[in-house]
């Protein structure tokens, strides 16, 4: 139900705003060759993939907040080409990975690598692979253990 709502709440108030925007588009008068021009081309070429997020009122048509929260990974990458091995290049991805997504999750990053570091040796998850759903920032008894408290 609330999926309907966010997408009826979605096409009611963004949707014409890119049909005004279309519209302004179509109104220019532009030479194709310059810089104006070929954004204007760019922009009518991407409408089809810029109005897929009209589909689902979850998303969001920037995605700074996912620039935001690499940011700081992308400044250190030069630090990272000097990863020893293929694999320990992999492993901190492995981890960078699972700091972000437990931050984009709304949990405390301690708390939740303390919950997965205790749980997992104990677990056979090797044989049981499903047994990890439980382990991952999305999961309800992560964030029954892990939230971040200080968060709004």
């Amino acid at each position: 139900m609330r999926r309907t709502l966010q997408y009826a709440k979605r096409l009611e108030l963004e949707e014409p705003v890119l049909e005004a925007f279309w519209a302004w588009l179509d109104s220019l008068h532009v030479l194709p060759k310059s810089k104006l021009g070929e954004a204007v081309t760019y922009a009518i070429n991407q409408k089809p993939y810029l109005e897929t997020y009209l589909l689902d009122g979850r998303c969001e048509i920037s995605n700074n907040h996912v620039e935001n929260a690499i940011r700081p990974f992308t400044v250190g990458r030069r630090n990272w080409l000097f990863a020893d091995t293929p694999k320990g290049a992999k492993a901190s991805a492995a981890i960078y990975s699972l700091v972000e997504s437990a931050k984009a999750n709304g949990l405390d990053v301690y708390k939740y690598f303390n919950y997965i570091l205790t749980l997992m040796p104990g677990m056979d998850w090797h044989k049981h692979p499903g047994l990890l759903e439980k382990l991952l920032p999305w999961s309800d008894k992560a964030k029954l253990y892990c939230t971040d408290k200080t968060r709004n």
